[in-house]
């Protein structure tokens, strides 16, 4: 997290190059940006308008200075929740409230932990050798700024819509490989970089989407209030989701070349440095041992993933082809295992990306409890009814659109968020017979937007590439209002009407 309000990133805080000699993430032991020495002004918000630029304030003001840490958020949400609950609801009584709570915190355990894994094979699969000469390759090919800008933007997008935790290493590593060959403002780069991040959530492994294409899902409130399950076919493919995808794929990298900061406002990064952070340690450790042979065994690694394999295709050939929770994970975690080669190697890979998982295996837990108090007092119910004071079953998704970024502002976890948020709006949706789909990528929508300013997933990203928030929060403000008005103007438009 960010130390003291500052704008320094922790090492711990993200994966790091401290591995063996298949470690491919950078040495992050100092919180020293990798940039060259520049006059001491802040020229972040020289590069924007000056409307942008006292929004790009207020941000990183309210962020820095105001919000607590999301841990202390989800406790002040808990007690919160609670009082609504014994206020709103006849029948709901502490001892109730406290049984609702106990049961939604161990109730979400199963989820909490395949968003863990999700993650981590996502970080592990970027971490990997063939990975990263990949990136080197990729990194090589924009001979001018904005053209690595464009392209840092594309790769970015793609990678997160496979995998969320894939997409921020690979944008990561990506901007770090560029700012070695091509001579341009670092912060600039890393925000086209985290740029793509803004379709995460409409990507194969949102949280949201595929906990309601998975049945029995603890989190599958769409099955709940409906009786069935949501197939990515209604959701993450469906034309309301795409067609902005699309503009977004197009407009961002376009965008991002005409924002170019001026020479005398850009602050460089230091290429030599960052080629000194990114050598690979060698193994020291040859000891000949039937352990250490075993460490290295690349045959072990080959056979549990055939046996993944060899699963998942008797899955699929026996139930029929689908897209969920744990698809995703094997998915990932086999392709891991493939790249990495060896098991020392992979386990390296996870341990390194195992640092970023805290948050959520501590916040998780206590979103699950206030799930449990919302749906099991009926407060969900009560809630659900200002919605339909004043929306229509055309009008639902937007307006469910317009809470949901601001829920993320304060919830910035998709698994969590929808704990939240899901109980509520979707009675409403069946009420008003809006489209589920619809309502349910209206708060996946919501949470990658409004992810644009909100730093809690961009901590990641800036510990790879070694600079303060602040850096690119002004880039992150155009990003945030150009996706703002894509995916709001599809919600309004292009979800099918009641």
């Amino acid at each position: 997290m960010v130390n003291d309000r500052d704008t320094r990133v922790h090492s711990g805080d993200a994966p790091g190059g401290q591995g063996d000699e298949n470690a491919s993430l950078p040495n992050l032991e100092s919180s020293i940006p990798a940039v060259s020495t520049m006059p001491p002004r802040d020229t972040t918000t020289e590069r924007i308008p000056p409307i942008l630029s006292r929004l790009t304030t207020f941000s990183v003001y309210l962020f820095e200075r105001v919000m607590p840490d999301p841990f202390v958020f989800v406790i002040l949400l808990t007690v919160l929740t609670a009082i609504l609950a014994f206020s709103l609801v006849p029948s709901a009584t502490p001892g109730t409230i406290a049984l609702a709570w106990h049961d939604g915190v161990f109730g979400i355990l199963t989820f909490g932990f395949q968003m863990v894994l999700i993650l981590v094979t996502g970080y592990a699969l970027a971490s990997s050798p063939l990975i990263h000469s990949l990136l080197e390759k990729i990194a090589s090919l924009p001979k001018s700024p904005r053209a690595a800008v464009s392209l840092t933007v594309v790769i970015g997008m793609a990678a997160s819509w496979l995998n969320w935790g894939f997409g921020l290493v690979v944008a990561g590593l990506l901007a770090r490989e560029i700012a070695k060959r091509v001579r341009m403002d670092f912060g600039w780069l890393v925000a086209a970089a985290y740029t793509g991040f803004v379709i995460s959530t409409e990507g194969l492994s949102g949280s949201i989407v595929l906990s309601q294409a998975t049945p029995g899902s603890i989190l599958n409130l769409v099955e709940k209030t409906s009786g069935h399950v949501l197939p990515l076919s209604t959701t993450i493919f469906a034309r309301f989701t795409l067609l902005p995808l699309l503009a977004l794929l197009v407009l961002l990298p376009l965008i991002y070349r005409w924002i170019e900061p001026s020479a005398e406002h850009s602050v460089f990064a230091d290429p030599e440095r960052l080629r000194a952070e990114d050598q690979r340690k060698p193994n020291l450790d040859k000891q000949r041992t039937l352990g250490a042979a075993l460490d290295s065994a690349w045959i072990l690694n080959s056979l549990l993933a055939a046996v993944g394999a060899l699963g998942l295709a008797w899955e699929w050939h026996t139930r029929g082809f689908i897209l969920d929770l744990n698809s995703m994970i094997l998915i990932c975690l086999l392709l891991g295992l493939v790249f990495h080669a060896t098991p020392r190697a992979y386990v390296d890979a996870v341990k390194n990306a195992a640092r970023v998982t805290g948050p959520l295996i501590l916040q998780y837990p206590l979103y699950g409890g206030i799930m449990g108090i919302m749906t099991a007092t009926g407060l969900a119910g009560v809630i659900s009814k200002a919605f339909l004071a004043f929306a229509t079953g055309h009008t639902l998704p937007f307006w469910t659109y317009i809470s949901s970024l601001v829920i993320t502002l304060f919830i910035p976890s998709g698994g969590g968020h929808w704990a939240v948020q899901g109980p509520f709006i979707l009675p409403a949706a069946k009420e008003l017979h809006a489209s589920f789909a619809g309502t349910t990528m209206a708060v996946a929508m919501g949470e990658s937007v409004a992810n644009m300013i909100q730093p809690f997933f961009a901590l990641p990203i800036l510990a790879i590439a070694g600079i303060p928030m602040r850096r690119m929060m002004g880039f992150m403000v155009i990003t945030f209002l150009v996706a703002l008005v894509a995916f709001g103007a599809s919600l309004l438009l292009l979800v099918p009407k009641p």
